[in-house]
């Protein structure tokens, strides 16, 4: 059973909590989840929860109860997770381009820290030695992902110690007397074909060879989801069969079992959201009909970014007559959702819903323009719970520091 919410709830939330409005369906990140556990069930296997995509506590203490690890890329998530009630073992720390402090920071926590430059690497071997494992992001130079700005292994990524330059690694490793206990790469976002996973394994084994106590070998995430219709999803089935088989011969030559680590985020997380909006005025202009709705890339600001595609339909009004709209926010800027958008006739006041929103959807919003950011509404066993408040006018000044 595939989990969705319908129009009457989408409605019901927004009569009760107003608009903009994020709404999350807790069964659906349950299903994604178990989706890949399934997949997974012939090895050894971890999922880290990749909380970039959205760190609201609830969200998070969620995954915990549904299995999952937790993965973080800033010491702020790490904290979080913990106050979420993840255990130290079970979170994963790869920043990028941090100070080693907040290295030393995760450290001091006991999590798991994952290392992704060779200057780091070296000054982390010089200050721990064979005291605190670590794992360490290799860049394969493998390019993935569904726009340049979320692929991370291609030759320019600044992800990742390049996979040329082993030799440096390995000096640092002997010389530091580092105990590494997994590897880690991540191509993209949004891969769709198994074989670029199997391309990054055989990367992997090829590595894994450099080193003896190697515990896991972590392969990112860039499962696909479905945005629009006819998108084909990751077949995680498929690729875990493929991985299990490839991960199987591997280890016979190793002579150990390597546990799989995965960061899934957008996979469990996208299809849960929905984010609901009020259509604020129809202006028709000599070239369009403009439908302007009261939000704007402040909240959600993945199609002008990205150009990412997210399915919008008109809830108030489903049996109308199709018309051609440009959805447009109220932001003093070029904030287009969507150019010539087949919906059911649009009327000031009707409530349209973006689908596939829950991920890098809230957490990537802002108070540009001095506009409030939204509430966030969690369903779970058909409830509806209010999960952050909408922000008020004081919150616009909360941290400032009058002088004048």
């Amino acid at each position: 059973m595939s989990h969705t919410l319908s129009n009457q709830q989408l409605i019901e939330i927004a009569n009760e909590f107003g608009t903009p409005v994020y709404i999350y369906h807790a069964e659906k990140i349950a299903e994604q989840y178990n989706k890949l556990k399934d997949a997974f069930k012939n090895h050894p296997t971890r999922f880290f929860y990749a909380c970039k995509a959205l760190t609201n506590i609830n969200v998070l203490k969620y995954l915990k109860s549904l299995g999952a690890s937790i993965d973080c890329v800033s010491i702020n998530e790490v904290n979080l997770a913990l106050k979420a009630g993840f255990e130290p073992s079970d979170i994963l720390f790869t920043p990028n381009c941090v100070d080693l402090n907040e290295i030393i920071e995760g450290q001091k926590l006991g999590v798991n820290i994952n290392i992704d430059n060779i200057s780091i690497l070296e000054q982390f071997g010089n200050k721990f030695g064979s005291s605190y494992p670590v794992c360490i992001r290799i860049n394969p130079h493998i390019e993935a992902g569904g726009n340049y700005k979320i692929s991370t292994g291609h030759i320019d990524s600044k992800f990742g110690i390049s996979v040329h330059q082993m030799r440096h690694i390995e000096r640092i490793v002997k010389t530091t007397k580092l105990h590494v206990k997994g590897l880690h790469m991540h191509t993209g976002s949004e891969i769709k074909d198994a074989d670029v996973f199997l391309q990054g394994l055989e990367v992997m084994f090829n590595i894994a060879r450099h080193f003896e106590q190697l515990e896991f070998i972590d392969m990112g995430s860039g499962f696909k989801v479905p945005y629009k219709d006819g998108d084909k999803e990751t077949d995680v089935a498929k690729l875990g069969e493929k991985l299990t088989n490839a991960l199987k011969e591997f280890e016979a030559e190793y002579n150990r079992t390597l546990e799989v680590w995965f960061e899934p985020g957008k996979y469990l997380v996208s299809e849960c959201g929905y984010f609901v909006v009020k259509a604020n005025v129809i202006k028709q202009t000599p070239a369009t009909v403009f439908v302007g709705v009261n939000s704007g890339f402040n909240h959600l600001i993945r199609p002008m970014f990205y150009d990412a595609y997210h399915r919008i339909a008109n809830i108030s009004n489903p049996s109308g007559a199709e018309r051609i709209y440009t959805i447009v926010g109220n932001i003093c800027e070029t904030d287009t959702f969507a150019w010539d958008r087949v919906l059911n006739e649009v009327r000031e006041g009707d409530y349209l819903v973006f689908y596939n929103a829950g991920a890098y959807g809230f957490e990537m919003s802002s108070n540009f323009n001095s506009r409030l950011k939204p509430a966030e509404v969690m369903v779970k066993d058909g409830q509806p719970f209010l999960i952050r408040k909408r922000d008020v006018f004081e919150d616009l000044l909360r941290n400032q520091v009058e002088v004048l």
